[in-house]
């Protein structure tokens, strides 16, 4: 159903995130998410992805003689608490790690958050707060807290695997957080509204080409790199040539990836009556891939795909190639 189709392009590099152990996982997230109605349509979709923001710009329409009371939600990605590694969060500091906010017909929403904490698949959120563990896994605030846990408590934790001692005095958790932005919206009757949210994409990445086996294209990863963002012959060569001079320059690109749930939500009357996705990748010189169909190039750095009645059956990824910063 959707074509396939790669876009190449040589840059000047987009900011890449800090890296943990030469590897920071992306996080994949979204759309708002609606409940179903046979009466509300989503009459225009207009999606903007960059490495430093996604901005979601919807209009719904009630094509019914009767008002339409619908809950609207943001699910957060999950965040799971790790032994090794790292993920691609910014602000491990706030519930709203994304920095989310939405806007219906030009006035601010006040949504409502609920957390939940899961291990093992089971809650355990009230546990947490029994104890006066904040619950985000990868924050300062909670490992400072689990340090101070009764030995107890500690030991029982421990056993359950909720978290894990690597020393004594340093306890890393392994439950899943799960986040959910909410709120209640009234679609009037015959009338379009709009919606627009916003956050900052949790952007993974590694510190050099990783899909070319000593500058080949061979090997699991590079099928599985061909496959998830269509890679073309263009692509792998020029890939290829910048992983030679890295080698005789000592300076490697990296990779950024961005991941996007196209099918979030899809609960309105119909398909997308008009869909645009733009995506930019940042400045004007690296090497970007993605599956797309129809995708044509509007600016240095921006790249746009259009379709009418769209029904999204799979999800976006994209790989961008960034080159190494000038030294000074």
């Amino acid at each position: 159903m959707t074509k396939l189709f790669t876009l190449l392009v040589a840059t000047a590099a987009i900011a890449s995130p800090a890296l943990a152990n030469d590897t920071l996982a992306e996080v994949k997230t979204g759309g708002l998410v609606f409940a179903q109605s046979e009466d509300v349509s989503m009459a225009e979709e207009d999606l903007f992805i960059s490495a430093s923001e996604v901005r979601v710009d919807y209009v719904f329409e009630n094509t019914s003689d009767k008002d339409v009371e619908s809950l609207v939600a943001f699910p957060m990605p999950d965040i799971t608490g790790r032994v090794d590694g790292d993920t691609a969060i910014s602000d491990y500091d706030s519930d709203n790690f994304l920095h989310f906010s939405t806007v219906q017909d030009g006035k601010a929403i006040t949504a409502k958050l609920q957390q939940r904490v899961i291990s093992l698949g089971i809650d355990v959120t009230d546990e947490l707060a029994k104890q006066g563990i904040p619950l985000l896994p990868l924050s300062q605030k909670t490992a400072e807290a689990l340090a101070k846990l009764p030995q107890t408590v500690r030991k029982d934790w421990i056993a359950r695997g909720l978290i894990y001692p690597m020393t004594e005095n340093e306890l890393v958790p392994l439950w899943t957080l799960r986040s959910t932005y909410w709120w209640r919206t009234v679609f009037p009757a015959k009338t379009k509204i709009t919606v627009q949210h916003r956050y900052k994409p949790a952007v993974g990445g590694t510190v050099a080409i990783s899909f070319l086996d000593n500058g080949e294209p061979k090997g699991e990863r590079f099928e599985e790199y061909s496959r998830k963002y269509c890679l073309d012959s263009d692509f792998v060569r020029v890939a290829q040539q910048r992983f030679r001079e890295a080698e005789t320059s000592g300076a490697n690109y990296t990779e950024s990836w961005i991941s996007y749930v196209l099918s979030t939500g899809s609960n309105w009357a119909g398909p997308i009556r008009r869909f645009q996705l733009t995506i930019d990748k940042g400045k004007p010189g690296s090497l970007i891939s993605f599956c797309g169909s129809n995708v044509q190039k509007i600016g240095p750095t921006t790249f746009r795909m259009a379709a009418e009645d769209f029904d999204p059956d799979k999800d976006l990824d994209i790989l961008i190639l960034n080159p190494p910063e000038a030294q000074p």
